[in-house]
């Protein structure tokens, strides 16, 4: 199974690289990721369920210990195609319901 990961970290800070961010950053740098995508705003990597779970683990442990006050984070899976909808509709938003 391939993980998505994307998170960011909090405070923001506008005019430099808060402590709690460059952390994250030498977690990525350092993990075996497919791929590896850094902003000013948001991170994403993709890779085996494994190592994404395990940088998962690093990422939020060592923004936390360098100062963050909340790590924002969502995780999908990326090795299935997206669901088509089905005929006539019968999606999530029409409130008939969807998966």
């Amino acid at each position: 199974m391939r993980l998505r990961l994307e998170f960011t970290t909090e405070p923001f800070d506008l005019e430099g690289l808060p402590p709690h961010a460059r952390a994250t950053r030498e977690v990525l740098a350092a993990a075996p990721l497919d791929t590896v995508d850094v902003g000013p705003f948001g991170n994403t990597v993709e890779g085996a369920a494994e190592q994404v779970l395990a940088v998962l683990d690093q990422v939020c442990r060592r923004a936390l210990e360098a100062g963050a006050s909340r790590v924002s984070l969502q995780l999908s899976t990326v090795d299935a195609a997206p669901e088509a909808p089905a005929p006539g509709g019968g999606g999530a938003a029409d409130g008939r319901g969807g998966r």
